[in-house]
């Protein structure tokens, strides 16, 4: 099984555990990312190929820019569905000549290798990553990825029609799901916490952290080095709160380049969500499909402070859901401080948490994904789900 990604951080954790339950079945499994994240796959233990290039990518230190949701879509269009999907299709086609997997797992925007997948002729399956929905427009996307489906021999596709070809794998609660995206026939939803007790083992510091309610900071692992000033100015609000705040920066940011701060705040590079966020109160992020989810996953209530990519659709669904209170990227130290303090005071947040929590909490294990794979590889056609399995009840398939 080739697990395919075209993104960094957000777009590769997704395929983990769905990786980790194919090994343990027994199942050759490697990766195909880009160029900067073959040494991160690596060092989960998987084997790791280079397909396309890192332009536009790897992330760089830039100054925080206003959120034009629009402008983000198209490049969708512009970046996923042309210049990458051309670059990885290239590598990959190869790659797949020589390494014969019998199965493609592409996260969602890895049209490249979809493209590679078709023009081979080998069953694919697509595993969601953006929890809203809406992000993804064909009427967007289809034009300049019809271009790479030309050089490939293959035909125009005007729905987008070969991301649900197959066999869609997704972690998030139906409820979730923007009503104008609603999910294709041939989803199947697996649960993305994994029930693992030593590695999910919190560090000590944590859990000897004081009575009061913990909050966690995090801006992602793309965004958090395009933030400006973002991170100074929510420490300033947060940190003389009677709250531990527990932030992290990324590999790309020195803990230290914040400066000191009082006893009650903890700044690390990266901590495991799932490690950290059982010892939570209250999450303020980004917005990121895979921070929002996996917040969600543990019943917790958000501040949400989008600043690209999906993150407006997601800011968006978590208001209309009633999970999260939103905080413009401009937003004073005063003003992130007041909404935090009216989350934590309102119970309603996490209530409604809770029952999104409930919801993907139901949804079948990592392991029941390992099945569809496996007959998918082995029966080629398209894997369609009742309304109850695409609802997460029931893990059947037809």
């Amino acid at each position: 099984m080739l697990f395919t990604f075209a993104g960094g951080s957000g777009h590769l954790e997704p395929l983990v555990p769905l990786a980790r339950a194919a090994e343990a079945a027994g199942h050759t499994v490697a990766f195909a990312g880009r160029p900067w994240m073959v040494p991160r796959v690596e060092a989960l233990g998987f084997l790791a190929f280079p397909a396309g290039s890192d332009v536009g990518l790897a992330p760089q230190r830039r100054p925080l820019a206003t959120v034009e949701l629009e402008r983000e879509i198209r490049l969708v269009g512009s970046g996923f569905g042309h210049r990458i999907a051309g670059e990885r299709a290239r590598d990959l086609l190869p790659l797949c000549a020589a390494w014969q997997p019998d199965v493609l797992v592409c996260e969602e925007l890895d049209f490249g290798a979809m493209v590679v997948a078709e023009r081979l002729g080998r069953p694919y399956a697509t595993v969601l990553v953006i929890a809203a929905g809406s992000f993804i427009r064909a009427d967007v996307v289809a034009e300049p990825l019809g271009q790479v489906r030309a050089e490939h021999g293959l035909p125009p596709d005007s729905q987008l029609a070969m991301l649900s070809a197959y066999l869609v794998l997704s972690s998030f609660p139906r409820s979730y799901r923007d009503p104008s995206a609603p999910l294709p026939p041939t989803t199947h939803m697996y649960c993305p916490l994994v029930r693992d007790s030593v590695s999910n083992a919190a560090p000590d510091w944590l859990t000897r952290l004081g009575d009061a309610p913990t909050v966690y900071f995090t801006l992602g692992t793309v965004f958090n080095v395009e933030c400006g000033d973002l991170f100074d100015r929510v420490l300033g609000g947060l940190r003389d709160l009677p709250i531990n705040l527990v932030v992290t920066v990324g590999y790309d940011i020195d803990p230290t380049e914040l400066g000191p701060q009082p006893a009650n705040v903890r700044i690390e590079q990266y901590i495991p969500q799932v490690q950290l966020l059982p010892h939570c109160a209250l999450v303020v992020s980004h917005g990121g499909s895979g921070s929002v989810i996996g917040t969600l996953a543990h019943g917790l209530p958000m501040v949400l402070i989008p600043m690209g990519a999906d993150h407006p659709l997601n800011a968006a669904r978590c208001e209309a859901l009633g999970v999260a209170r939103v905080c413009d990227p401009t937003a004073t130290s005063q003003t992130v401080r007041a909404t935090v303090e009216c989350v934590l005071a309102d119970p309603s947040y996490r209530q409604s948490a809770q029952c999104l929590r409930d919801e993907i909490a139901s949804l079948p294990a990592p392991e029941h994904t390992v099945s569809l794979l496996e007959r998918l590889a082995r029966e080629k056609r398209p894997l369609f789900a009742s309304a109850a399995a695409r609802s997460g009840s029931l893990p059947r398939s037809s």
